[in-house]
């Protein structure tokens, strides 16, 4: 396939999609779902993030509501609403605006992931359950990169199983460098890697990377990241974790100071145990194209908006945005 040639590329972008989200399904036994673009911000359902980032916001009748961030909270809603069976979940295209972002070759305004969720036992909330999960979705991705190599004559560097090391370990590892430093030198090391328990301070006194405090378990969560040699670095494809229960929820928001979050509607029903134990998380469709298509900016396989410093900059590299 010809880089420059703008309809293949998008043919191409199909099928990597419709392929990962057929793999994705089978192996996690999930069902798709139509999901809300936005929702009322009274509902607590919104994500949060890191918890500085600004939603998109609009008035109707009277009601504040808000694009959505991403779907964390709203699939645990969904899941019981729709009385799914244990080791049973569902996916959804989600579709987010996040106007803070700053533009880069790999980060976007515009958002674009399968978000997932399935419901566990008490007993599964277990780091050796989260880590066959992680090892269930790199299949589908160790597979789909095989699959791309017969049709398209690619080539990648991933080893047959993704490795695995704890924030605080590569922390160890690592002691002099950044978080980003460290996700660098990881990966490209190992070429597949899960960094788990990411949300409380390391060593340092910081945390790897910011969490939100009221969907993931702190303790049972990490991010997937794959050294892309398209773009000499490392590319997180999926965040992801054991979603929190009463106990670390409580916990969490009183580590933030965001106690006040506890009476919101989603955490009193955390609180309450009216909503499912789950597990989910969010795989990047646009990051996800861009590895498997050897491309340098996530702008290749997306439309999106791109202020002028960054159409400069892809101009004088030879990137073609669409």
């Amino acid at each position: 396939m010809s880089q420059n040639n703008l309809i293949e590329r998008q043919i191409a972008i199909k099928f990597l999609k419709d392929k990962f989200e057929s793999l994705l399904s089978k192996k996690l036994n999930l069902v798709r779902v139509s999901a809300p673009l936005f929702i009322k911000k009274s509902t607590g359902l919104n994500d949060n993030l890191s918890g500085v980032e600004e939603t998109v916001s609009f008035s109707v009748r009277g009601e504040q509501i808000e694009i959505v961030q991403s779907l964390a909270k709203w699939k645990r809603y969904a899941l019981g609403k729709y009385n799914f069976p244990n080791e049973a979940g569902l996916y959804t295209d989600m579709n987010a605006i996040r106007k803070d972002e700053v533009m880069d070759n790999l980060h976007s305004i515009y958002v674009d992931q399968w978000d997932w969720e399935k419901i566990i036992s008490k007993e599964q909330r277990t780091r050796s359950y989260l880590f066959k999960v992680v090892n269930n979705i790199y299949s589908v991705i160790y597979k789909l990169s095989k699959i791309m190599e017969s049709k398209y004559g690619y080539q990648y560097d991933l080893p047959k199983s993704i490795y695995k090391i704890s924030s605080k370990q590569l922390e160890k590892k690592y002691p002099d460098k950044s978080p980003k430093e460290r996700e660098y030198l990881i990966t490209k090391e190992f070429k597949a890697v899960f960094i788990y328990q990411i949300g409380w301070p390391l060593k340092n006194k910081l945390p790897h990377d910011s969490r939100a405090a009221d969907y993931d378990d702190w303790k049972l969560n990490g991010d997937i990241i794959l050294f892309d040699e398209a773009i000499n670095g490392p590319i997180e494809l999926s965040s992801m974790g054991i979603r929190v229960d009463s106990l670390s929820l409580e916990k969490q928001l009183k580590h933030k100071k965001e106690l006040d979050k506890l009476s919101n509607p989603y955490c009193q029903s955390i609180i309450n145990n009216k909503l499912p134990l789950t597990i989910g998380g969010g795989i990047g469709q646009s990051r996800l194209c861009m590895y498997y298509l050897k491309c340098r900016h996530i702008g290749e396989v997306q439309s999106s908006y791109w202020d002028e410093e960054n159409l400069k900059a892809a101009k004088r590299d030879g990137i073609e945005l669409l």
